[in-house]
């Protein structure tokens, strides 16, 4: 008799608001062969009670901070799952908000930039470390990626490994063996982030030129994006098959869930 196919990895993804879905790296992952289960936690969508089950966790950005658990009860708890996590050796992606939050969770400490927000195309610039970790090994020198945040990792949790700068900060680390954030966005495309960029202009907190300026750096810049995090997103979905093959979640999740 054969044997029953093997079931696919299951990815936890925290979603912390409606316009920060997964997009481009939900996609890429369910290209890949994974499947999907989107937390939106904004819509009171509660957290899972752990990670058995899942092959990785995947924590998405947000416009609020890595210290705002009293207002956004749900950050306490995720901060729980990446430490999980990276006690398991569990593959994990933080983006943006997800990175800071890893760093906080594992020990490390956020601030808000001294220079400012840190909005459009800049590079990211691997560091020599990048060269021998799984995900970042054959990133190219000033490798571009989506900028759109406030906040920067200013002191470093215990046993991490800086992957890449930007202008001196924090663009990447890994944290342990298995626990991977960027600080850019790799799942970003111009409709989302256009809807950033009409928020913060509404709220008074960029001007209307400066916005389109950058919408065009990222519709330039686009397929170069778009080519240089689909081959990290690949290796870091390729970690997940060998677990994904012998673990089931007990959630499922429509795939167009992974869609902006």
């Amino acid at each position: 008799m054969a044997a029953p196919p093997a079931l696919p990895p299951r990815v936890a993804v925290v979603q912390h608001t409606a316009v920060c879905p997964p997009g481009r790296v939900g996609r890429w992952l369910a290209a890949d062969g994974c499947a999907l289960d989107v937390y939106p936690c904004f819509a009171g969508q509660g957290l899972p009670s752990a990670l058995t089950g899942y092959a990785g966790l995947v924590v998405l950005g947000g416009e609020m901070g890595a210290y705002d658990d009293a207002l956004h009860p749900w950050l306490s708890g995720t901060k729980a799952l990446l430490r999980e996590a990276v006690a398991a050796q569990l593959p994990t992606l933080g983006i943006c908000l997800g990175l800071q939050l890893l760093a906080v969770a594992a020990g490390g400490r956020v601030a808000a930039a001294e220079a400012g927000p840190q909005l459009g195309v800049r590079a990211v610039e691997p560091t020599p470390a990048a060269a021998a970790d799984p995900l970042f090994a054959g990133l190219a020198p000033g490798a571009l990626g989506v900028h759109w945040n406030n906040d920067l990792v200013v002191d470093l949790p215990p046993d991490s490994t800086v992957l890449a700068n930007s202008a001196g900060t924090v663009q990447a680390l890994r944290v342990g063996r298995a626990a991977w954030g960027v600080q850019h966005h790799p799942e970003v495309d111009v409709a989302t982030l256009r809807l950033w960029a009409d928020a913060d202009v509404a709220a008074g907190l960029l001007d209307e030129a400066t916005a389109a300026t950058r919408l065009a750096e990222v519709e330039r810049h686009d397929a170069a994006l778009e080519e240089t995090w689909r081959g990290v997103v690949a290796r870091f979905a390729a970690m997940l098959r060998p677990r994904g093959g012998l673990r089931a979640s007990a959630r499922s999740v429509d795939p167009a869930a992974t869609a902006p």
